[in-house]
């Protein structure tokens, strides 16, 4: 049975006594996307892949601790091919979003601040799939809070089926536009498919920065 943790938006605060990965051996990536499977095999398909990979190359998941949608279909990828998958998912959303019976461990939240900060901790490296308002809410985030000097964690953007392509030309006109400077830009990686996503992973995983940063 998966250990289940509850934890609460007062404990945050000592986020960092509450992420143990003393028995987690891998870096873990943290995977945002849809709850849903959208109206094409490939996204479904894209997330199952993208979850074996992840093992493939010595890496486990964090992810939103769902069993529908594509946030099932990466965690069956992973857990199907003996891999590391933690979930944070909140209690009032498990009436929509049934959280996964096989996860190595699930934490329970009181609040979608507490599930990120939470996703966020634990995570090495941030991968987006194709999804809705949430997945767009998180990466949108987790990029602000780079801006922000609050991590130096690499971001990239799984364009599966140029899901992503409306999205990264707004943000260009962002930055043409004087919103956004090109470097905070360019640490949005982008690429096409699990390979190149996993080939982009490997060399920078832990990749150095030389600014202050103020780690979350």
């Amino acid at each position: 049975m998966t250990p289940v943790d509850i934890i609460t938006s007062k404990q945050v605060s000592d986020i960092k006594q509450i992420v143990k990965q003393d028995d987690i051996q891998v870096p873990l990536i943290a995977v945002y996307c849809g709850s849903k499977v959208g109206n094409a095999p490939i996204y479904r398909e894209t997330a199952y892949e993208l979850g074996k990979a992840l093992v493939e190359a010595n890496y486990g998941l964090v992810y939103g601790g769902a069993v529908i949608g594509c946030m099932g279909a990466v965690a069956d990828g992973v857990i199907e091919h003996g891999g590391v998958t933690v979930g944070v998912i909140p209690e009032f959303m498990l009436g929509r979003e049934v959280a996964h019976k096989d996860l190595t461990r699930l934490h329970l939240t009181d609040t979608m601040h507490t599930r990120k900060a939470l996703m966020a901790e634990y995570a090495s490296a941030f991968i987006t799939l194709p999804g809705g308002l949430g997945t767009l809410e998180e990466i949108m985030e987790v990029a602000t809070w780079r801006q922000l000097y609050q991590h130096e964690k690499p971001m990239l953007i799984l364009n599966v089926n140029g899901f992503y392509d409306r999205l990264i030309e707004h943000l260009h006109f962002t930055v043409e536009q004087g919103f956004m400077k090109q470097e905070d830009m360019d640490r949005l990686i982008v690429c096409d498919n699990v390979e190149h996503a996993i080939s982009l992973l490997k060399p920078i995983v832990h990749m150095p920065d030389t600014m202050d940063v103020n780690r979350i």
